[in-house]
């Protein structure tokens, strides 16, 4: 079997959140794998009960997807208590990393790391989460220079809302007003060995062209969740979900750090409720990978891994991504 632009990559399970990368000339995607189960759904995303990893692996575009098996479960990380969600992966000092989210003993959300000697895994989970890292989503650069950057953060289920005192405060659940800046997610450098930051995090700031805050009440541009960033030119690119608006748009700067200068849209709302992506450069193309809910009919957390390529102007803004009119197109 072969996969074809904006279809499920594989379709024996339910995948979403897929980090794509370039290790050993092959694609390797790191998902979430979602659980078929039948679980009440809501704002705090407890729909959402994964509880281990797969890597998917491809050849070349085009090319059948491969599933390697599991490649880290919740048993065997020792901090954790559920809900391993978006993961990331990346390769430094002659190994492999995965970073991935999950409940603590607690029940709060924190960012652990393992490691491999394969891209394929298994991945074999530090025995606790690294310190000072909070909410969901962790996305790695590992720049051209080595210097590694760990970007994180949700609102509503990731929690993010209960860190803006620097504190976790378990009551509150507000963000900030709709006419105040949005919340944006944090980013920090990462040690040389990967394990922990170098630095504690700071908050992103996505503005518009003028320089001003994105506001909270600015559902079409804010950050929600998702973040992913990656070089192009020499410049960064953050891109991220909107959440409630179901679009992935993006903002750049030249600084890892920011602050971030909103460009546009990405890709177009999909079937189901999140929008979770990553950005790759494959043999000189580069390609969206995506998810939506298709393969289950539309169910939020029964999702599917899909990619298309991705396009950007001589001024370098991305083309915005229709999906379902490219998968019509190619009737």
């Amino acid at each position: 079997m072969t996969t074809e632009f904006n279809q499920p990559i594989v379709t024996h399970i339910y995948t979403a959140d897929p980090s794509a990368h370039v290790f050993e000339g092959k694609l390797y995607v790191y998902p979430s794998h979602d659980l078929d189960h039948d679980g009440p759904s809501n704002d705090n995303g407890d729909q959402y009960k994964m509880e281990d990893y797969h890597v998917l692996s491809l050849d070349g575009i085009g090319a059948e997807a491969v599933d390697h098996g599991e490649a880290l479960h919740l048993r065997d990380v020792p901090w954790a208590s559920s809900q391993m969600w978006a993961p990331d992966a990346a390769y430094k000092n002659g190994k492999y990393y995965l970073f991935f989210p999950a409940r603590d003993r607690e029940g709060v959300f924190r960012i652990g790391a393992a490691t491999s000697e394969s891209p394929a895994g298994p991945f074999k989970a530090e025995p606790d989460y690294i310190p000072g890292s909070f909410s969901i989503d962790p996305a790695v650069l590992v720049d051209e220079d080595g210097e590694a950057y760990m970007y994180f953060g949700g609102l509503w289920g990731g929690q993010l809302e209960k860190w803006q005192s620097g504190e976790y405060e378990p009551e509150r659940t507000e963000g900030p007003a709709a006419g105040e800046p949005a919340l944006g997610p944090r980013v920090a450098k990462l040690s040389e060995d990967m394990l922990s930051l170098a630095e504690e995090a700071s908050e992103i700031s996505v503005v518009d062209e003028e320089g001003s805050p994105i506001l909270a009440g600015d559902e079409d541009r804010r950050y929600f969740e998702g973040p992913w960033v990656h070089k192009y030119r020499g410049l960064y690119y953050l891109s991220y979900s909107t959440g409630t608006t179901h679009k992935l748009v993006y903002a750049t700067s030249p600084d890892p750090k920011g602050p971030f200068v909103y460009r546009g849209v990405i890709l177009t709302p999909v079937v189901g409720w999140t929008t979770h992506h990553s950005i790759v450069e494959f043999e000189g193309k580069w390609y969206l990978f995506y998810h939506d809910s298709s393969l289950s009919g539309g169910v939020n957390h029964k999702r599917c891994v899909k990619y298309a390529e991705l396009h950007y102007r001589e001024d370098g803004t991305i083309e915005t991504i229709h999906p379902y009119e490219a998968i019509e197109a190619e009737a």
